[in-house]
């Protein structure tokens, strides 16, 4: 599943759960890990080795606008067939809404709940999706889960984690924004001991790099949709009833 960037530019946290940006900058420095991009910038030789220095846009979310809440819903209802109960406590739990460009907003929570970002998916005519700009999909995600679940099933977008969670609910569905074989808070949940699979796309990027995921966590299991994605396996269902 490729992620674009669209009109706008470019779930409690992981280990709890078990617009358009400015012209500024902002020079952030954490600890050195593989795929951090082009914005990677090294500082001088006397500098640690083990730092790194990343410039990232400012983050701010999209203007709510709940006036076009109503065509996310049909979106999400209509063409992703994600039950219209599920849709809703989403938007009441506050980790979905519309902005004012009537994309569908899915919150990145962090710890403490904190945002570090957001998920946008389009529903007018143009039906692409990205992320908000300056969002730290490292720090946290978008999830649903059931209270007490101890599997945790990672997937490539906050619409295949809702997919997925509408077909077996009695887990924690997230997503890691696209297709990464190692989130900067999957070590947490390895080490709090979940059952954790990782339900990437049915295609050679998904399967290529859920390899090296399991690879790097051996406790980690392959969980293939039956599909291309978790979102065509709901729809496929939805379309027997």
């Amino acid at each position: 599943m490729t992620t674009r960037t669209g009109p706008h530019g470019t779930a409690h946290s992981p280990d709890e759960a078990h617009q358009e940006g400015d012209n500024q900058h902002d020079v952030v420095c954490c600890p050195e890990r593989e795929q951090v991009g082009d914005l990677l910038c090294r500082r001088d030789e006397q500098a640690s080795r083990e730092s790194i220095c990343i410039a990232q846009p400012a983050f701010a979310l999209p203007k709510r606008d709940d006036s076009k809440v109503q065509q996310i819903r049909d979106y999400l209802s209509n063409h992703r067939c994600i039950p219209s109960e599920l849709i809703d406590f989403l938007i009441r739990s506050g980790k979905l809404y519309a902005d004012d460009r009537a994309n569908a907003v899915f919150l990145l929570l962090g710890k403490e709940k904190r945002v570090v970002g957001a998920e946008l998916r389009g529903t007018s005519q143009s039906r692409w999706h990205g992320l908000t700009p300056g969002s730290r999909k490292d720090l946290g995600c978008f999830y649903v889960k059931t209270a007490g679940a101890t599997k945790v099933v990672l997937c490539e977008s906050a619409i295949d984690a809702i997919s997925y969670f509408a077909l077996q609910p009695n887990c924690t569905a997230l997503s890691t924004a696209g297709a990464n074989p190692n989130p900067g808070w999957l070590s947490i949940l390895v080490g709090k001991g979940f059952d954790i699979y990782c339900g990437f796309d049915s295609d050679d990027t998904g399967d290529a790099l859920a390899d090296q995921m399991i690879r790097r966590y051996p406790e980690v299991k392959r969980l293939r949709p039956p599909n291309k994605d978790w979102n065509e396996v709901l729809q496929s269902k939805s379309a027997l009833h």
